[in-house]
């Protein structure tokens, strides 16, 4: 214990290394607040719904508490969906700081009202949030490159390497402060975490994978940091050199297979699904009724035997051309999808090759803020929304009165508890690549001879 504390004393004397652990230390805590009060305020915003939804309905019902047909409570019905946010979500809000946590639907057609949350504006989405996968994934490295750059040359420099070298322990030396250094990083980061996870109530098993992702990646640096700084170059060459690393890693590589990505795979954006969607809509006012009606018999022929269609509007018209709108672009939203599980996939792979990447799918799973975790919002509700739908037309298409006690009896949607962590062979890669470049950095740090 005695090295430990010599140690701890030659980090607390040095103004640069105190610095870099406090700042890191703040920043991560910082982060972390940042996170738990925005899952708050999302929370927050989802448990307002229920009342001004209740209002809603009930104003609903006292208008059309005893209605001919089901047309007018179907059209002025809304119905909320939910999406909260996970125990771990805080770590990294991913895709839901531009898909919406919330959307209320109608019997209407669904993919124009299943899209209207991508109205965002993309610059002011850019930068992204300030959240703890950015801190990790971005400023972690820098701090490690400062701690560790010049952990050989700065002794080096001051004349020390040789005295040192020459001890009976020497390699062994290196060795613990490395990982004296790499060890009070960890805990810069990992300590915020952990009072995040308690406050939050996550599981040992979300906490165990998130401190997994921490620590592999940041021992992915510090061995990268230790191999450079064996080389018997300047600090200032090390610190060079780490930088550059860090711009082509965290930065170049992911930018360039991202634009790669997007090329290769081209996918349209949502609204264009809500637009050719209301396209289908808006157009079928001008096509006969009697040929809607077939096209949707055709998929529905539990209602063959409805009743011709009388002169004039009629809701069992309006709805069946809604739904064949929805049915008109079933195509597109499915190679949209496709589209855009491909790219995630292609990301999953090019994590294997670049540890920032690896790292930041791993954490977005945990959160389960991924494309994933957005996908299975959006069946929810289109699965609550066939609900729905599928309650008003026997009264739509077989011409029942809808009585307040149908009201009552309206579908409610209830949001899933998250499923556990799932995190696939990308965490693995991850510890295994963190893993052996960390090996490799030590034993560099051993085998430091006088004449380096």
């Amino acid at each position: 214990m005695n090295w430990l504390i010599h140690e701890l004393r030659l980090v607390a004397r040095s103004r640069l290394s105190l610095a870099t652990l406090v700042l890191l230390l703040a920043l991560s805590a910082l982060a972390v607040w940042s996170g738990l009060h925005e899952s708050a305020r999302q929370r927050q915003t989802i448990a307002r719904l229920a009342p001004l939804q209740a209002q809603d309905a009930a104003a609903v019902t006292a208008r059309y508490a005893d209605s001919p047909d089901a047309g007018n409570p179907a059209y002025y019905a809304f119905h909320s969906t939910w999406d909260p946010p996970s125990a771990t979500a805080f770590l990294a809000m991913g895709l839901r700081d531009v898909a919406p946590q919330a959307l209320r639907v109608r019997a209407l057609g669904l993919q124009a009202q299943l899209y209207e949350g991508e109205t965002f504006n993309p610059e002011l989405a850019l930068p992204g949030r300030f959240d703890f996968a950015f801190v990790l994934i971005y400023l972690a490295p820098l701090f490690v490159i400062a701690l560790l750059h010049d952990l050989v040359s700065g002794e080096r420099q001051s004349g020390r390497l040789r005295l040192l070298l020459s001890l009976p322990e020497g390699g062994r030396l290196w060795r613990r402060r490395a990982l004296l250094r790499y060890a009070l990083l960890l805990a810069a980061l990992a300590l915020p975490v952990l009072a995040g996870l308690v406050l939050s109530g996550a599981t040992p098993l979300s906490a165990g994978v998130v401190l997994a992702v921490i620590a592999s990646y940041l021992a992915f640096w510090a061995g990268l940091s230790l191999g450079v700084a064996r080389r018997g170059w300047r600090s200032v060459a090390n610190a060079t050199a780490l930088m550059g690393a860090w711009v082509l890693l965290t930065l170049v590589l992911p930018a360039l297979a991202n634009v790669a990505l997007t090329r290769a795979l081209p996918v349209h954006q949502g609204v264009d699904l809500m637009l050719a969607q209301r396209q289908a809509v808006h157009g079928a006012w001008e096509v006969p009724r009697e040929q809607t009606m077939q096209r949707f018999l055709a998929g529905h022929p539990q209602f063959k035997h409805t009743a011709p269609l009388p002169a004039g509007f009629h809701w069992k018209w309006y709805f069946a051309f809604h739904q064949l709108g929805d049915d008109s672009v079933a195509q597109p939203v499915a190679e949209y999808r496709a589209g855009l599980l491909a790219r995630q996939a292609w990301t999953h792979r090019l994590g294997w090759l670049l540890p920032g990447v690896g790292a930041q799918t791993v954490l977005h799973r945990a959160a389960d803020t991924d494309l994933q975790a957005q996908l299975a919002y959006q069946d929810r509700t289109a699965a609550f929304h066939a609900e729905v739908r599928h309650f008003f037309y026997p009264y739509l298409f077989n011409e029942r009165r809808f009585g307040a006690a149908d009201f009552a009896r309206l579908p409610r949607f209830s949001a899933p508890a998250h499923a556990p962590v799932s995190w696939g062979a990308q965490l693995w890669v991850l510890l295994a690549l963190g893993g052996a470049i960390a090996a490799w950095g030590l034993w560099g740090m051993g085998r430091l001879k006088v004449n380096d």
